[in-house]
């Protein structure tokens, strides 16, 4: 019987997954809690496909499939899996691009919202027995009045995008792919530069994927080039930003605040500072979140995993191998 792997999930069961592959006589195997480099090794050695949530899928293990035809993983990045590794073996790695677009081009909004109008710091204010403006008035900003700085111009950066534009908001798009016309049909304004889009935003919010080129894009040089009382919003990958230089930014007051979705690492440390300050609004990697698409989500893995087994055409291969061995 054909075998799909799932190596690590944060659902409460795999019914959705075991409703597409149990009927078409593939069998499933799984780790659910956090497991070592030799525990995934042998989840995934006779495995006819492989399905991966945060697990790590180094080099060693993807050397370690025998049978694979295809890693799929749950979500748009897959930066935890080896894809160098993978296409030296043949197999295809797929994400799943389009399943949350609405989820996290809101969550983006509601992050903006949140520091442009104090919300939590005002929250916190009255909870606490007060009345009144909890900061002070220079802090209340109207999005009609700011620059927002979107990095990225794939599916999410244009639905935040569009968002952003019904609040009448200057929106500045720097992604070095895409032609500046395109840009400005959606009704944003091309930077001819990352530099230059960092200069002249009062909020910046990256939408890129997680590469070696982006890696730490947001560094202690690209913090420092960001207007001074500006804020910085993360909800795409951990490692877009450099954890001691945000730490830094917003500890000297050159940020004026932040809202992060994800972070390096995560968890985020019990002891981190950035868990404490007062213009940090945090969230635990659930920018996606919502049933219709974590339904969405589960039910395309097992389909390209199932499809992987029947030996059929697989979509969304970002890895550059065309077809399973």
């Amino acid at each position: 019987m054909p075998t799909v792997a799932i190596t690590d999930y944060t659902f409460p069961d795999l019914s959705l997954e075991e409703a597409v592959l149990l009927p078409a006589g593939v069998q499933i195997v799984s780790l659910k809690e956090k497991a070592s480099v030799h525990q995934i090794i042998e989840l995934v050695r006779t495995a006819d496909a492989v399905i991966t949530q945060f697990a790590p899928l180094t080099a060693e293990v993807v050397q370690a499939m025998n049978r694979t035809k295809a890693i799929v993983r749950y979500g748009i990045g897959y930066d935890n899996v080896d894809c160098a590794a993978a296409r030296a073996r043949g197999i295809p790695v797929c994400n799943i691009p389009d399943y949350c677009v609405d989820e996290v081009a809101d969550h983006t909004l509601a992050f903006i919202l949140a520091l442009t109008r104090q919300v939590l710091p005002n929250a916190l204010h009255l909870r606490e027995g007060h009345w009144g403006l909890a900061t002070p008035l220079e802090r209340m900003s109207s999005l009609k009045h700011l620059t927002v700085g979107i990095v990225g111009f794939g599916r999410i950066g244009r639905a935040v995008v569009r968002r952003l534009l019904g609040f009448n908001t200057r929106v500045l798009v720097f992604d070095p792919v895409v032609d500046a016309q395109q840009i400005s049909n959606a009704g944003a304004t091309a930077a001819s530069s990352f530099p230059e889009l960092l200069a002249q935003c009062d909020i910046v919010s990256p939408h890129c994927p997680s590469t070696p080129n982006t890696k730490h894009l947001f560094n202690a040089a690209a913090f420092a080039e960001m207007k001074p009382g500006s804020f910085f919003i993360n909800v795409g990958r951990g490692d877009l930003a450099d954890s001691a230089a945000i730490t830094n930014a917003l500890q000297t007051g050159h940020l004026a605040g932040a809202a992060l979705d994800v972070f390096e690492p995560e968890p985020i440390p019990i002891d981190h500072p950035i868990r404490t300050m007062p213009n940090v609004i945090l969230a635990a990697h659930i920018a996606s979140a919502s049933p219709p698409s974590v339904k969405t989500l589960r039910e395309t893995a097992a389909r390209i995993a199932l499809k992987a087994v029947l030996g059929e055409a697989l979509p969304n291969i970002v890895n550059g191998v065309t077809a399973a061995p």
